[in-house]
């Protein structure tokens, strides 16, 4: 006996639970991956390095070009070199007809695109290639460098540290107000007798515990802390780890708490 079309039967182009009439699902094409990788790249690299990322992909034609592969295998931050190479892998395979312009535009079009940035690994010492981390003296210059009104600096010892007092003092020449906090004890405040007279050097009242802790924090927007004083062997050589805070409503906080240890009424921290 026949059956009337669609009533019973799903016919050679629907699928046996496919109500006729209705339109079959089409497969989910998997997401691309390349905006993500490059949302990826924005948040581990500070704006100035991604924007020397955007230049050479300006300057190549395609994912195979020899200077984008000098350019990767340069890189000698942990996990970058395979990071970038990554992204030219998927856009080798998901975007191959895009020039290396295109990619740089996009690129930074997502740095451009305000939002949040998690946190970031600093080491000191040995670096392996399965931490996307950097290198705690670069960290720290970069942290200084973007500071534009106010910069805080907390440090338990400092010694030598060339290229952390020089950027520090090149903050006070565009203005910004430094306050280093420094334990007296370790004499850490002879590593910034170069300095301008306008940076305020502070130590702690009293005999009872000492100044341990370690920050460097720029405006009221990014943060370095982390176990490493400002000498030249835990920035570079020590086994020392820390993290860049770039979450203003994480890092404000941790301004407002030093900001209330300097409160003269509160006998905490005193002018050296």
């Amino acid at each position: 006996m026949s059956r009337p079309a669609g009533q019973g039967s799903s016919g050679p182009d629907l699928p046996h639970d496919q109500p006729a009439g209705v339109p079959a699902a089409r497969s989910a094409a998997p997401s691309p991956r390349l905006p993500l990788l490059l949302a990826a790249l924005c948040d581990r690299l500070p704006e100035d390095r991604i924007m020397v990322v955007e230049q050479v992909l300006a300057s190549v034609a395609a994912p195979d070009d020899r200077l984008l592969s000098r350019f990767i295998a340069a890189q000698s931050a942990a996990g970058l070199a395979r990071q970038l190479t990554e992204i030219v892998r998927v856009w080798s395979s998901e975007a191959p007809g895009m020039t290396g312009p295109s990619l740089g535009l996009a690129l930074a079009t997502v740095r451009a695109f305000p939002r949040p940035r998690p946190a970031q690994v600093a080491v000191s010492g040995p670096m392996s290639a399965s931490l996307p981390a950097r290198l705690t003296s670069g960290v720290a210059v970069e942290v200084i460098r973007s500071a534009r009104t106010s910069l805080l600096v907390v440090s338990f010892a400092a010694h030598g540290a060339r290229d952390v007092v020089a950027e520090i003092g090149r903050a006070v020449g565009r203005g910004v107000r430094v306050d280093l906090l420094l334990e007296e004890s370790t004499q850490a405040a002879a590593a910034f007798v170069a300095l301008p007279s306008e940076v305020n050097v502070w130590h702690r009242v009293g005999a009872s515990g000492v100044l341990h802790a370690k920050l460097i924090v720029a405006d009221r927007h990014t943060a370095l802390l982390g176990s490493a004083n400002l000498t030249d062997r835990a920035l570079s050589d020590n086994i020392e780890l820390g993290v860049v805070l770039r979450d203003p409503s994480l890092v404000e906080p941790l301004v407002e708490h030093f900001r209330w240890l300097l409160s003269p009424e509160n006998d905490i921290m005193r002018p050296a």
